[in-house]
């Protein structure tokens, strides 16, 4: 009996020890918390005092909060009023600017993709420049959301960026003017000669998916597709996940991973929503992020189209926008998930790899000079030389139809300009072949 009661005090002063000391630590992780918080707002309150230049805790506040998101990651940042209400429009399809999307990469100012028909890609900025100066103002220890306030501003402006670019000896000068940036997501042309649809897809606005059923309902006599995702910085999730659905009738399409798992989602394509299964082959390169990562890695792990190009730039992760203010004018872009393509492997700084590697510029042709003539077709070919000469109003006028032509067509000319391309449509000539046998 003394034995058993001597246990069960024992018993009972054991479990008391342990629960004072998981109480204790409880207290010393409070303080331990508290006391990080209190010394960042001792910090605060020091720069306000002693700091040379005047400061008003407002502004100190938003510089501590823009350096705290900055060093999370490189797409975590802080919107004050001006950049949540740029970023609000950009996801609408209409906003103010160069036409540029940028991004931080080993801590360099680098140029995402230029938007189709804007002023960068008019002007002729390239992927994977990188920006050494935005006006007189250097990008070195830059924040992104600063360059980003930096480039924009009122249409008729004008603004020069000194870009680093591979391949080039010495930095490069290119003088931009401002535009309001109205952007066409999605367009559809016949391919000439072929029986192929070409699907040009520039960002994953919020209009993507809709845009393209529309051209799946104009465009149906085709036997193959080439869908074009370089240059394409991403966008909505959502919308990403609508173009793989049109493809995909069954199967993981995309999964998100975060630090709780009860916040991890998988999206799944379902039979309904699938346009067609007719063969693809997609375009990528290392302006394709995000979103159009997701559309190109899901559709390989599916085995549903052939990626032709460059690897991918590498931007797998999901930000939230969060509201800090009462007004909702102001917030934090936050990092709090991964994306995860239907095979299980990641995106983020990895990128998606081409099954076809191809590099960009003009398609070499088998007779570069086009100048093969024998002896005998030579006179005759330099009469009808001097008769293109003579006769310029004709020659106006079928380059005139031609501009009309290539506005639903994409033209032998424009295959030969785009090495990338032609190897795509060879691709899928083969594609075609084999599902034909």
């Amino acid at each position: 009996m003394y034995k058993k009661l001597l246990f069960i005090v024992v018993s009972m002063s054991f479990v008391l020890y342990i629960s004072a000391n998981s109480n204790t630590n409880k207290r010393q992780a409070t303080q331990t918390r508290e006391e990080a918080i209190a010394k960042l707002s001792y910090v605060l309150e020091i720069v306000e005092k002693y700091y040379v230049d005047d400061q008003n805790m407002s502004d100190i506040v938003d510089k501590a909060i823009a350096g705290l998101m900055s060093e999370l990651d490189a797409h975590s940042s802080y919107l004050d009023k001006k950049g949540y209400k740029g970023m609000q429009q950009s996801t609408k399809g209409e906003f103010g600017g160069l036409g540029i999307v940028v991004g931080m990469r080993d801590g360099a100012l680098t140029v995402i993709s230029p938007i189709d028909d804007t002023p960068a890609k008019k002007a002729g900025v390239q992927s994977s420049d990188i920006i050494l100066k935005i006006d007189d103002k250097s990008t070195i220890g830059i924040k992104l959301d600063e360059a980003v306030g930096l480039m924009r501003g009122k249409p008729d402006t004008d603004i020069e960026l000194t870009i680093v670019r591979k391949g080039e000896r010495k930095p490069i000068v290119i003088p931009i003017t401002r535009d309001i940036i109205k952007v066409k997501s999605v367009f559809a042309k016949n391919i000439e000669n072929h029986d192929m649809l070409y699907l040009r897809i520039s960002s994953f606005d919020s209009k993507v998916a809709s845009s393209l059923k529309e051209k799946f309902a104009k465009y149906s006599d085709y036997k193959g597709i080439v869908l074009d995702l370089r240059d394409n910085p991403g966008g909505l999730l959502n919308q990403a996940i609508d173009v793989v659905d049109m493809f995909v009738d069954k199967g993981v399409i995309v999964s998100q991973k975060s630090r709780d798992k009860n916040d991890n989602k998988t999206y799944k394509a379902s039979q309904r929503a699938t346009k067609t299964h007719k063969p693809m082959v997609v375009l990528i390169n290392g302006g394709s992020a995000s979103a159009s990562e997701i559309v190109a890695g899901a559709l390989q792990d599916h085995s549903r189209a052939i990626l032709v190009g460059e690897k991918t730039f590498g931007k797998g992760s999901v930000q939230q926008i969060v509201p800090i203010t009462y007004a909702s004018d102001e917030a934090v872009k936050i990092t709090i998930s991964r994306y995860y393509l239907p095979s299980g492997r990641t995106i983020q700084a990895v990128g998606v790899s081409p099954d076809i590697q191809s590099y960009k510029g003009k398609a070499v042709p088998k007779d570069e000079d086009g100048f093969d003539l024998k002896e005998a077709d030579l006179k005759k070919h330099l009469k009808g030389e001097l008769e293109k000469i003579d006769d310029k109003e004709k020659t106006e006028a079928k380059k005139e139809k031609n501009k009309e032509k290539n506005k639903d067509t994409i033209t032998k000319q424009n295959i030969a300009d785009d090495n990338q391309l032609q190897t795509g449509i060879n691709v899928l000539k083969a594609l075609i072949i084999t599902k034909g046998k």
